[in-house]
């Protein structure tokens, strides 16, 4: 049967519209999966430069019909193609008859350029479901081009063979492809999916695993058998009849029946054996003998820290912290004791200087109604920052709060090369090496979340897992909690948290996504964890990406089906982009991303530490500004040398050749290990550290790391307890929203609303008006009438202050998105409109802008609020110092400038978005 080129599977609207705009004639069509009913259809039409978008949708007998205009009565299709060609006639109810089909790129896969393997940069061909016209285009080439594809697999199995030690299967896999393949590919295009001589080739493969597995589950049983409970005399034995036993020839289905088994014994036998031996106990009254159990290590207590400052031009002091009384003393030097010792309760404010990096400034109280601020200049930078976090933890430690506001996190991701680990971890874990690092004074003051993520990690998932937790409990004498581990073969990612928190950790997923040879081996891929810590949602991701200097697109590719297949977060909000589906998002990993520069020259940049020259032609840096990967996403300043291609053993030279049977490949120095963060507007999250060790020399990569100091919300209490007079309720009231979206549709559009404090979903009528004058954009505006006035759950100031508001442009026709937004309600509470505008995503792509006014009304007595405890922590510049000892009062904190669009308080003057300065005649 004919391919269905028409179809392209699960392409973005944007990429179909690109795709029918370029085909440029009335009539172009193409046919993708739905983005908002699974298993549905859409069916894209060009007509005068637009494209109209209708759904197909399957019924319950899985017919397909199409949803066009009322009136038009819907006919039921068997087929994708008999739909297809019953609508390239005319007058039934589309804009214009399916003319011309816009077919697939048809680009061969390209092997991976290290060897590894690897997707094509083009989209792969793409059969048509169960219920379509048949077998993907490759099917229909012939047997010459068929030819080609088996000598093509087999080149990469060749690659594959040095490198792996399972030559015996290796061979059986070479058979196939030399000889068995072409007859799979015949009977396929024929129609007969079952792929018999694949079977039979990884049976015979399989052979000794087969007598592996009997081996095993015979003993197995044997063991479980032992701690049965006593059959009784007049019972009939019962006969063990184990899956090796049931038949002679073994097949695929037997083999995972026995792998099946073996996994149910050796998981119910631990349980089996423990419940025989408390039976064994009581039945015979038996007293074990009393072992003392090691204490459990208690959290080391943190020594009293010393910090040499100046104070004014030339006087010199010491500022001395004690995390555990809850004091600072201010001594001066040559002087024995201390001038003042100022307790955690008096300090009002910390005041970081910006232009002046080790600068810092403490606001007390030291009479009633008194303040004092004093201007204290550290060594450097560093030291300012191991005393700021100190005052940090010293209000933590000795606050009243049942619920945390602030944590730290801890993220690292190394590329481990299938080499073990060495024995010990802790530079890596304490953030100590190159870049911008803990100071000795902070170093091991444990993270409330651990965030590893390795690639190429050869350990097997619980002997990693514990390996952590025993290195961490060496470290900081504390018995972390595993939240989730995450594995995809070699790609692992382990969460663990301090035991205290264990209990507000919630909702926790697990994902993966497989990014291999046509999205199904998962060497390259990634894994994700998402959960709730009290209120605030997080979710992290490790990734290992395609390598190679040349593959900056097929990367590309790689992160786009990352982010639109990686199931993680809230099932309501799955269909928002990935990015906003979370109040912190933390994406790292071996991204591969390399440099585009001479190897020579870059060692000659890296020798002078010249590492701004290198980072302007970092991959990963000029695909983020051409808005092609991580929009909007944040990364700390690299400080450090690129962590990838070290010789094995040192980190003293770069091994940027690799020598493979094919020839010599240049693997040229570079940052291919990143972590990066994304987080919604108005909220707290800053990167402490950013940088690698320099003596973890097991892998070509060293090791990354970042710690984050992150705001948290809790579930929140309100102080005044329901009575018998009706509550007074906020509101959120829009005056207007203006959109301006890129797309070739003139599709009417409705706004949806999702919060954690509406009790729903809103959703808003159709835009008042519409004007698509510019090709390729699409303005929309909704006044006041149209849009709802919505009601949050909780009416306090100190809760709503704490929300955000997820918005979605959906089409009326399609019911698919146009792009999404969130809109942080911190700025907009008040009695007068606050003026918002922020960029649209869609699938990891900037799909348009918005902007409207909005106000967030709060009853009057709702309106009490409390201090965080990172807002005492501010930034200040040097403008006007006043005197020292002068009487002050503490300013609220400034506001720091962020790399993402944020609601904005005050009213702009124009778009900052390019779509808008179109029309407003901006060049």
């Amino acid at each position: 049967m004919a391919a269905a080129s028409w179809y392209h599977r699960d392409i973005s609207r944007v990429v179909a519209e690109e795709l029918l705009a370029k085909a440029g004639r009335d009539g172009c069509f193409l046919v993708r999966d739905s983005e908002s009913v699974s298993g549905a259809y859409a069916l894209c039409l060009l007509f005068q430069r637009h494209v109209h978008t209708y759904r197909i949708l399957p019924d319950d007998e899985g017919l397909l019909s199409v949803q066009t205009i009322q009136g038009i009565q819907a006919k039921c299709f068997r087929t994708l193609p008999d739909l297809i060609g019953a609508y390239q006639q005319p007058n039934n109810g589309l804009v214009t008859p399916l003319l011309y089909p816009v077919h697939r790129a048809r680009q061969a896969a390209d092997e991976d350029s290290d060897g590894e393997d690897g997707r094509g940069s083009g989209h792969t061909a793409s059969a048509v479901p169960t219920w379509g016209a048949g077998t993907g285009a490759w099917l229909s080439a012939p047997i010459a081009g068929r030819t080609h594809i088996s000598q093509q697999l087999h080149q990469r199995l060749q690659e594959q063979v040095h490198s792996s030690p399972a030559s015996d299967f290796m061979g059986f896999m070479a058979e196939y492809l030399n000889h068995h393949l072409q007859l799979d590919l015949e009977a396929l295009r024929h129609g007969h999916p079952q792929l018999r001589h694949l079977s039979t080739a990884l049976v015979t493969a399989c052979r000794a695993l087969h007598r592996r597995i009997d081996f095993t589950l015979a003993g197995l049983e044997t063991l479980a058998r032992v701690f049965d409970p006593p059959a009784s005399p007049r019972s009939p034995a019962r006969e063990q009849v184990s899956p090796s036993r049931a038949t002679t020839a073994p097949n695929l289905e037997l083999l995972l029946n026995k792998i099946s088994t073996v996994n149910h014994l050796l998981s119910s036998l631990e349980k089996k054996v423990l419940k025989s031996l408390q039976e064994t106990v009581s039945r015979h009254n038996l007293a074990l003998p009393c072992v003392a159990a090691a204490p459990l290590p208690t959290a080391k207590p943190l020594a009293v820290q010393s910090f040499e400052v100046k104070v004014g031009k030339l006087q010199r002091a010491a500022l001395t912290v004690d995390v555990e009384s809850g004091t600072v003393a201010i001594t001066k030097k040559g002087s024995g004791s201390p001038e003042e010792t100022i307790p955690q309760d008096k300090i009002l404010q910390l005041i970081k200087y910006q232009s002046v990096q080790s600068k810092v400034r403490l606001v007390y109280d030291r009479e009633p109604q008194r303040s004092l601020s004093r201007d204290f200049v550290f060594p450097n930078a560093r030291k300012r920052e191991a005393f700021c976090q100190l005052l940090q933890l010293m209000k933590i430690q000795h606050s009243n709060l049942d619920e945390p506001d602030l944590i730290s996190v801890y993220v690292g991701t190394w590329n481990m090369g299938s080499t073990p680990p060495p024995r010990s971890l802790a530079s890596w874990l304490t953030s100590r090496g190159l870049g911008r690092t803990q100071d000795e004074t902070t170093a091991c003051i444990p993270h409330d979340i651990y965030v590893i993520g390795t690639q190429e990690n050869s350990l097997g998932d619980r002997e990693w897992v514990e390996f952590l937790r025993a290195s961490l409990k060496t470290l900081m004498a504390i018995d972390y909690r595993v939240v989730a581990l995450q594995c995809l073969w070699s790609i692992k990612i382990v969460v663990l948290v301090k035991p205290e928190h264990e209990r507000r950790i919630s909702h926790v997923h697990t994902s993966s996504v497989k990014t291999g040879i046509a999205n199904t081996l998962g060497n390259k891929g990634a894994v994700g964890v998402s959960f709730l810590f009290n209120g605030t949602s997080f979710g992290f991701i490790n990734c290992h990406l395609a390598s190679g200097s040349e593959k900056t697109h097929r990367r590309n590719q790689n992160y786009s089906d990352i982010l639109r297949s990686l199931v993680l977060g809230d099932k309501r909000l799955s269909a928002f982009d990935l990015t906003l589906r979370f109040t912190h998002l933390f994406w790292f990993g071996d991204l591969n991303y390399r440099l585009d520069m001479d190897v020579q020259d870059i060692l000659a940049h890296v020798t002078k530490k010249e590492f701004e020259t290198l980072l302007a032609v970092d991959q990963l840096n000029l695909e983020r500004e051409k808005n092609k990967v991580f929009l909007r996403f944040s990364e700390g300043d690299i400080s450090f040398p690129p962590t990838y291609r070290y010789e094995r053993g040192s980190r003293d030279s770069y091994m940027w050749q690799k020598f493979k049977p094919t020839g010599v490949r240049i693997n040229v120095p570079s940052w291919c290990d990143r972590i990066l963060w994304k987080s919604h507007p108005e909220t707290h999250v800053v990167c402490k550290s950013y940088g690698c060790t320099d003596d973890i020399v097991t892998s070509d990569h060293s090791p990354v790391f970042a710690t984050f100091e992150v705001g948290v919300t809790s579930q929140f209490v309100p102080k005044k307890a329901p009575g018998s007079d009706p509550e007074p309720l906020a509101c959120i009231e829009w005056e207007s929203i203006e959109v301006i979206v890129k797309t070739a549709s003139r599709s009417k559009c409705y706004i949806e609303f999702h919060s954690y404090c509406l009790e729903e979903a809103q959703r808003s009528g159709e835009n008042t008006s519409q004007s698509c004058d510019i090709p390729g954009f699409l303005k929309l505006a909704w006044s006041a009438k149209s849009l709802p006035m919505l009601h949050p759950i909780l009416p306090d100031l100190e809760y709503l202050g704490d929300q955000h508001l997820l918005l979605s442009i959906k089409g009326v026709e399609s019911c698919e998105s146009y792009g999404e937004c969130c809109i942080a309600m911190k700025s907009m509470i008040g009695s007068m409109a606050q003026q918002f505008e922020t960029f649209l995503f869609h699938r990891g792509e900037e799909t348009g802008s918005m902007r409207g006014w909005m106000k967030v009304r709060v009853p009057k007595d709702r309106r009490s609020t409390r201090e965080r405890l990172y807002e005492w922590i501010s930034f200040e510049e040097d403008d006007a110092e006043p005197a020292a000892d002068a009487p002050t009062c503490p300013k609220p904190p400034l506001q720091r400038l962020r790399s993402r669009p944020r609601s904005l308080p005050e009213a702009a003057a124009g778009y900052t978005n390019p779509a808008y300065f179109i029309f407003e005649g901006v060049p």
